[in-house]
């Protein structure tokens, strides 16, 4: 896990969580809100597809506009195995970590690479990225 996630508030823009993005050297940020809870996540694919590719403005748009749904988690005392099942079920490749109703970190591809066997690793490359 990436400890203290540095989240892109909703009412920031599109062009700030790019900015940020290369800063920290990360393809995503979580989304939170002016309670600091977590409201979704961005990754700079979105940015692209949802934004620049539809001819919109992310000098304009803002981080909230691309929250939608709830966004999925796991708890901080969650094992190897409940981040792996979440994030194959899902199919995700980034999973935020929730402390007492707050973002305490990030799971991402490369973490579970450095954490799980090849097996493991290789079963949830298969299950989160093989066309459905």
């Amino acid at each position: 896990m990436h400890a203290g996630a540095t989240c892109v508030q909703e009412n920031e823009t599109l062009m700030d969580a790019a900015r940020r993005m290369g800063e920290l050297d990360v393809g995503a940020l979580p989304i939170c809100g002016p309670d600091n809870r977590l409201h979704g996540i961005v990754t700079d694919r979105d940015i692209v597809v949802k934004c620049l590719a539809k001819g919109k403005d992310p000098h304009r748009m803002t981080a909230g506009q691309l929250a939608q749904g709830k966004p999925v988690t796991v708890d901080a005392d969650a094992d190897g195995e409940q981040v792996l099942r979440t994030m194959e079920q899902h199919r995700i490749r980034r999973l935020p970590v929730i402390a007492d109703h707050r973002l305490v970190g990030m799971i991402s591809e490369a973490d579970l690479a450095r954490h799980l066997s090849e097996e493991q690793v290789g079963h949830f490359v298969e299950t989160v990225c093989a066309t459905s």
